[in-house]
């Protein structure tokens, strides 16, 4: 591999001498518990944003000059490398095989799958008929194609696409604008006509219920928020109300249990759970509230043969516990114990069936599932071999099965999809991500690291490079985390990380507290007052890493998307010194404004995660110590990418933008300082495989531009 230092040097020079946007300074003072600050950007969030999320013309005219400014001067700096983000482009699409399948899941009678044509840029729900053997045979029967469903919209992601319980029907839920807000239609099967729409306020969240005529689903008020559950047979334009949630920081979702007893209303914020079960089989039913909610009590239901199972972490079982109670009647006052609290061993998940309970586990940043039969009692965990790795689970439609279907994969091992008998421990490879461009597995290195942080915790850190690439120093590395939610980053493989690490640039993921990566004790120590945590363990990691050899201080290029935007905001005022470059993609960094604005959608539920800065003086104090665009400040920084999305309900577009503007006002040095706004899409970017990938690709190449790797050739 060539120096190409002297190349980027280059090109960043060149870059540096375009003239950024002039986003004028409009300064307005916020008085909030005896404290004054300064917001010179206030102006660029539009009074009318709840209507732009619905209709983005709207957009007030000088907002969108600066955002289009902003987005030309990106085009405009990033141009002399539009080949390589082609070629970087071309590189992910061709490890995508892009006339893919599903593996079958059967429902009695029918087999259904999902899969994409070639060239096409959204999934085609099939289904194919199941002969008496259990076999597929006859006919596909195309159920909805999206490629052609998406034709006339320029955005288009479907959330749910479910069919009927007598297999006649199919509910399915469309956001055309990127805002959130889902159309929920109804299909006949049979016809391929759509026969009813039942609202475009919907969370896209639905369940039928037994009669399948009857369709649970889930409104979203004018704040984006998921407050009702509605309840509406199909032929009926007038929906029935069955809940709504009178609390702002609790949201709302429903479900079905696995044997189809019961309809689930589920409402929570990050911390506390409420459930309220409907008799799936009576569509006039009445409400069973399973236990009231306790603030810090969480808990999940799942059903099988043997009794109704409460995943919970109640009196005190940090790391959650399972109880048991009659399928009839699972309420609180009929809970007993089954498997007790073992600190240190996080349960993150159950699957019931007839016969079987299947619980995640995780401990030590690494899963395992534990299969138990629940007529002997016996149970087993499913081994893996590798350093590090991700699992998944499912448990299809069927509920009186032996098959448990899981995927595996690795950073350097593409995603296996298994189907597992339980009773003879017997496994079959259904499915292995196929890469049509060719990827060898042993031509990389996958590592389990912990690295200490400055209090003595040890950060897992998860680590993919090539096999040749030198462990001396020299190597630049992108570090990602995300660090909020009690979200853990799993180890998974990644068709775009390859262009990275096949240049030489070493990926790796920091598994910081806020996370529960290393048990629900990890998560509480990275939140509200602890929240500094987070962002120590994210510099740490990188120190560490550096002290190991594995890059040198300012090498390192830090990669973090929503609430791990902020943490690579955060972490960039900290130790500028330790990046080449900050990724923030619709990163959430103007925290304290944010978090101090009831009226933004998902600000009421923050609070347990972040604290209160309107009432609580402690909480204003800690989250300004580290909110991203109040900590700018007059110092050098490294180059900054941050990306938008106009219609994007849980980072709003303002936030990126303001956060740009303070800092290449206030930097010292002369580095880059990009935004880019997609002004037809959402928190999750452009909906297409395609074009979610150029994305990426832009992202990337801005990566390789700041490390010294633009003109390097993957291995």
């Amino acid at each position: 591999m060539s120096d190409t230092r002297s190349v980027n040097s280059d090109l960043i020079e060149r870059a540096l001498r375009l003239t950024p946007p002039a986003i004028e300074a409009r300064p307005v003072t916020i008085e909030q518990l005896g404290h004054a600050r300064v917001d010179p950007y206030a102006w660029l969030r539009d009074d009318n944003w709840q209507q732009v999320m619905r209709e983005p013309s709207v957009l007030r005219a000088d907002i969108r000059a600066a955002l289009e400014a902003e987005n030309a001067h990106y085009n405009e700096v990033m141009a002399p490398l539009a080949d390589l983000e082609e070629q970087i482009f071309a590189e992910m699409r061709g490890r995508i095989k892009e006339d893919d399948s599903s593996v079958p899941t059967r429902d009695r009678e029918w087999f259904y799958y999902s899969r994409f044509r070639e060239g096409g840029q959204y999934p085609i729900f099939a289904r194919r008929p199941a002969d008496e053997h259990g076999e597929i045979c006859g006919e596909e029967i195309i159920l909805f194609d999206g490629d052609a469903e998406a034709e006339e919209h320029d955005y288009f992601r479907l959330a749910e696409f479910e069919h009927s319980p007598d297999q006649r029907f199919a509910a399915w839920a469309v956001d055309t604008r990127g805002s959130e807000y889902y159309t929920i239609h109804i299909r006949d099967l049979a016809t391929g006509k759509d026969i009813a729409t039942l609202t475009d306020e919907g969370y896209g969240s639905l369940v039928w219920a037994n009669d399948s005529r009857t369709v649970y689903w889930v409104w979203r008020d004018a704040s984006a928020r998921p407050k009702r559950v509605y309840r509406q047979a199909m032929d009926s334009d007038t929906p029935e109300r069955v809940y709504e949630e009178a609390d702002d920081g609790f949201f709302l979702s429903v479900d079905r249990s696995e044997g189809d007893t019961w309809i689930l209303i589920e409402s929570g914020d990050h911390t506390t759970s409420e459930i309220r079960l409907y008799d799936a089989g009576d569509p006039h039913a009445q409400a069973v509230l399973v236990a009231e909610r306790e603030t810090g009590v969480e808990y999940g239901l799942s059903e099988t043969g043997a009794g109704m199972f409460v995943l919970t972490n109640q009196d005190g079982a940090v790391d959650f516990k399972v109880m048991r109670a009659p399928v009839a009647d699972p309420r609180r006052e009929n809970w007993e114990g089954f498997i007790d609290h073992r600190p240190g061993v996080y349960l993150t998940d159950l699957i019931g069936f007839k016969n079987w309970l299947v619980r995640m586990e995780r401990s030590r940043a690494l899963p395992r599932m534990i299969v138990r039969n629940l007529e002997s009692g016996q149970e087993y965990a499913i081994d893996f071999d590798e350093e590090a790795y991700a699992l998944g689970m499912s448990g299809g439609y069927e509920f009186a099965t032996d098959q448990l279907r899981f995927s595996y994969q690795s950073p350097a091992t593409p995603s296996q999809t298994w189907d597992f008998d339980m009773a003879t421990r017997e496994r079959r490879l259904r499915k292995e991500q196929e890469i049509p461009s060719g990827h060898d597995p042993a031509a990389y290195t996958v590592r389990r690291l912990e690295i200490r942080a400055r209090d003595g915790a040890g950060i897992p850190v998860t680590l993919l490079q090539r096999k040749d690439t030198p462990v001396d120093g020299s190597a630049p590395l992108m570090l990602y985390g995300y660090g909020a939610y009690g979200i853990a980053m799993p180890a998974t493989f990644s068709i775009t990380n390859l262009s990275l690490v096949d240049r030489g640039m070493i990926f790796a993921i920091a598994h910081v507290r806020g996370g529960t990566d290393n048990g629900y004790p990890w998560y509480l120590d990275g939140k509200l007052e602890h929240k500094h945590n987070t962002f120590n363990d994210f510099v740490d990691a990188g120190r560490g890493l550096v002290d190991a050899g594995y890059t040198r201080a300012g090498r390192i290029v830090a990669f973090g998307g929503s609430a791990g935007g902020l943490l690579a905001g955060a972490a960039m005022n900290q130790a500028p010194e330790l990046f080449a470059g900050v990724i923030g993609a619709v990163p959430f960094v103007d925290v304290l404004n944010t978090i101090s604005d009831p009226g933004l959608p998902l600000t009421p539920p923050e609070w347990n995660e972040w604290g209160n800065p309107i009432s609580d003086p402690e909480a204003y104090d800690w989250i300004q110590s580290y909110s991203p665009y109040d900590q700018v400040s007059a110092k050098a920084y490294p180059h900054l990418l941050a990306t938008a999305g106009l219609t994007d309900p849980r980072v709003t577009y303002w936030e990126p933008a303001k956060w740009v503007a303070r800092v290449r006002d206030q930097r010292s040095d002369r580095g880059l300082t990009l935004l880019r706004t997609n002004m037809g899409a959402g928190h999750g970017g452009a909906s297409g495989r395609f074009d979610s990938l150029r994305e990426r690709a832009q992202d990337y190449t801005f990566a390789l531009l700041v490390s010294g790797l633009a003109d390097a050739e993957p291995d």
